[in-house]
């Protein structure tokens, strides 16, 4: 599924000479961290003190992005790729971005990131459409992906029994950043893909200078530009938080882009799924919001879905095929060698023998 030869590795740690698990364990091990600590801050930002500018946030968030990828050294000079190859993906990128944040102003935390976990189902069927890819899964991961989609929608709605910060807009918001969603992966993989020397660094750096821009018109139509200057300038320390975050989803985000690197769209759905389900759980413990039997019904189809995806695609060993005159093994026994062409010597003689 990718060019296992290219050399990759995450914040200084090589992947490529790794096995498999270990890849996976890394990069997933820097996921959970980065967006564990994503989940806090947005929880705190959007809950506690009542900010709700996603689009200025995710600006702000680009400029962090932008600043520790330049740190690390990282120049247009090492660009692999041209500038056109971000040009869609950056727009999908800072839509899903600030589509998901802004959310936050119509939803609680729980019920956002239960809508943002059923992006497994449409970044697999998509997955079929997207040029370059052209992805087919076994029935049994679809299965798991309705699982997973069933039980977060009960969650949702149990919450949305329990808690008073639920409406349409913000479902409609959070649709829009599922479609995106649904595409972004998809286009990563492709470009991983068809261009396995594309660096991890390289797509996070050009999707977020390319997509700065996309992030202006919704700030200046609504508004939100001048009034998130104005409330941050009022309490300064939301920048510190800001930037905080912004530091830990890099390394979140370079984990990911690692996951699909590796391993496809797909998983790193399933994954970023997991992660989910565990922020969720620290919400609840942390904040102390009261859980239902359909919230814990919800749950369980979700851990349901998680361990089918987890089962390998076909249990049993592949079966040979009959050896073909096309297929014949390149060395034999020297004793089946030798009686091979005493038959065919044999064989000649026969044929050579006048008919009586």
């Amino acid at each position: 599924m990718k060019n296992d030869e290219q050399a990759r590795s995450l914040f200084g740690i090589s992947l490529t000479e790794r096995p498999r698990w270990q890849q996976f364990l890394i990069c997933s091990s820097g996921f959970f961290f980065g967006y564990l600590v994503n989940g806090i801050c947005e929880e705190y930002v959007y809950n506690r003190l009542q900010f709700s500018y996603g689009w200025y946030f995710t600006f702000v968030q680009g400029w962090v992005y932008i600043l520790l990828i330049y740190l690390q050294g990282f120049t247009t000079k090492q660009m692999v790729n041209p500038w056109k190859t971000y040009v869609k993906l950056s727009g999908v990128l800072m839509g899903s971005n600030g589509l998901t944040k802004g959310s936050l102003a119509f939803l609680n935390y729980p019920a956002q990131l239960m809508f943002k976990s059923t992006k497994v189902l449409p970044v697999m069927l998509m997955g079929a459409f997207i040029p370059g890819l052209r992805r087919k899964y076994p029935p049994h991961e679809y299965i798991s992906a309705v699982l997973l989609v069933v039980g977060l929608i009960l969650f949702t709605l149990a919450d949305a029994q329990t808690s008073p910060n639920f409406s349409v807009i913000g479902v409609l918001m959070v649709s829009g950043a599922l479609i995106m969603d649904a595409f972004l992966g998809n286009l990563q993989e492709a470009i991983f893909t068809m261009n396995p020397e594309t660096t991890q660094t390289e797509m996070l750096f050009c999707s977020t200078l390319v997509g700065m821009p996309f992030l202006i018109p919704p700030m200046l139509f609504t508004g939100e530009l001048f009034k998130a200057w104005d409330s941050c300038s009022q309490h300064l320390y939301v920048y510190g938080v800001l930037v905080f975050e912004a530091m830990a989803t890099f390394i979140g985000q370079v984990s990911v882009l690692s996951l699909i690197a590796l391993f496809g769209a797909a998983t790193t759905a399933m994954v970023t799924t997991a992660r989910k389900a565990v922020t969720l759980l620290l919400s609840y413990l942390i904040f102390t919001k009261p859980l239902t039997e359909q919230h814990g019904t919800g749950l369980l189809l979700i851990a349901m879905g998680i361990v089918l995806k987890m089962l390998p695609a076909d249990n049993n060993p592949p079966k040979r095929l009959p050896p073909t005159s096309n297929t014949q093994p390149k060395l034999e026994n020297a004793s089946q060698g030798e009686d091979n062409r005493f038959q065919i010597g044999n064989e000649e003689e026969e044929e050579k023998r006048p008919l009586v």
